[in-house]
């Protein structure tokens, strides 16, 4: 493995680690330093650290790492994540959301039409937040379209979000009055 391609490898575990604890501190709130090891370890599956004492010790770097960016911080023996932190991790989600554009169009639309209840505002807000950043374009009241396969993408949103039942995905062959939506993506 060359040089460039190792140093990559390595920048990529210690983002993972990093987002990993992220993750953690975001979903349970706050935690005391021998807990994120375990819990972190266990949302990093795709990384596979032995099981010894340097897992631990790479844990800790990671996470005093993130304290001396400021994204988490450490009181009374808990770390708790950040505004900066829960920015940065937000910046991290939404890049799982990026779709490859094809280069030739297949002239067939996808729709997403999502009903989230009031009650679930948060993940309403969330939804659009994710669809606007991967380029959707809004066409009404949660109604949004893109121009290439995106099936995947908003499997894994119903999947993160939990509003599969929500929203519906459609492959569409014409939208009347399209020009402006095909100017909007420079598929003109």
């Amino acid at each position: 493995m060359g040089k460039l391609e190792e140093t990559n490898k390595q920048t990529v575990k210690k983002t993972k680690i990093q987002e990993a604890i992220l993750l953690t501190l975001a979903s349970g709130g706050r935690l005391g330093a021998e807990l994120i090891v375990g819990q972190v370890i266990e949302s990093l599956t795709g990384i596979d650290y032995p099981f010894t004492q340097r897992r631990s010790e790479i844990i800790r770097s990671a996470a005093s790492r993130l304290r001396q960016k400021g994204l988490v911080e450490f009181k009374n023996g808990h770390y708790s994540l950040t505004a900066s932190g829960e920015k940065t991790l937000n910046e991290w989600q939404m890049s799982s959301y990026k779709i490859r554009r094809p280069r030739k169009w297949d002239r067939k639309w996808r729709v997403i039409i999502f009903d989230i209840p009031e009650k679930n505002r948060g993940l309403r807000t969330r939804a659009r937040e994710i669809l606007k950043a991967a380029g959707f374009q809004h066409l009404q009241d949660s109604v949004w379209v893109f121009p290439y396969d995106c099936e995947d993408v908003i499997g894994l949103m119903k999947t993160d979000l939990g509003i599969g039942k929500y929203l519906l995905y459609m492959i569409v062959d014409q939208l009347e009055n399209d020009r402006f939506l095909r100017m909007d993506f420079d598929l003109i």
